[in-house]
């Protein structure tokens, strides 16, 4: 399998990781008022965390590529900044939440941290390991049911994960909604199984 990358910090989309079964049983509204870390995530109020955190997954991945390079930058003032630049859209009507949307956030790194960054489409799974030969890390949409690989998901996309590492024998990752450990950090699976789950697009990015 393919070795685990240790300078890629991993964290979680909300501030508390082990809180992803209570979001799933009772909706990230009602659970993520219940995070005691709440505060850390930059949101101004808990009403603020608790709509966010749930749509946050990219802004979690970014966390990760800016802390691999020494910044630490709270989730959801990333994501305050990335809305600005459109990669967010919030319905003022309900509050719903529509992103990430790719070709924005590209911009937003570019201007803000200096990033390079592509929005690839038509991505085969095993085209990924020449892609991480250029790119430092694959942000790949999946669908969120990749922390129980051995289960047939019902859609593919919909969730991102950070690509660390592959090669034909097996793609790591961190995911920002793992169950646990296994699940969050450095997860490996082997590319067929991880095929199953990807929408064959993702945002490659360099550092």
């Amino acid at each position: 399998m393919t070795a685990a990358p240790e300078a890629v910090p991993f964290f979680s989309q909300w501030e508390t990781p082990d809180m992803t079964m209570a979001v799933l049983a009772e909706g990230a509204r009602v659970a993520l008022r219940r995070d005691p870390l709440w505060r850390n995530s930059g949101a101004a109020t808990l009403d603020e965390y608790a709509v966010w955190a749930d749509n946050v997954c990219g802004m979690a991945c970014l966390k990760m590529i800016l802390a691999a390079r020494g910044e630490i930058v709270p989730t959801l003032e990333l994501a305050r900044r990335c809305a600005e630049h459109g990669g967010y859209v919030v319905n003022p009507e309900d509050g719903s939440i529509k992103g990430l949307i790719y070709a924005p956030f590209v911009t937003f790194v570019k201007e803000a941290f200096g990033l390079e960054a592509r929005v690839m489409t038509g991505v085969a799974t095993s085209d990924i390991p020449s892609l991480l030969a250029r790119s430092r890390f694959f942000i790949a949409s999946v669908s969120a049911g990749i922390r129980w690989p051995e289960r047939e998901p019902p859609r593919k996309g919909g969730h991102l994960v950070l690509v660390t590492a592959a090669s034909q024998a097996g793609f790591c990752f961190h995911n920002p909604s793992g169950h646990d450990r296994a699940t969050q950090e450095n997860a490996v699976l082997p590319p067929a199984v991880f095929d199953r789950f990807f929408a064959n697009r993702g945002i490659a990015v360099t550092i």
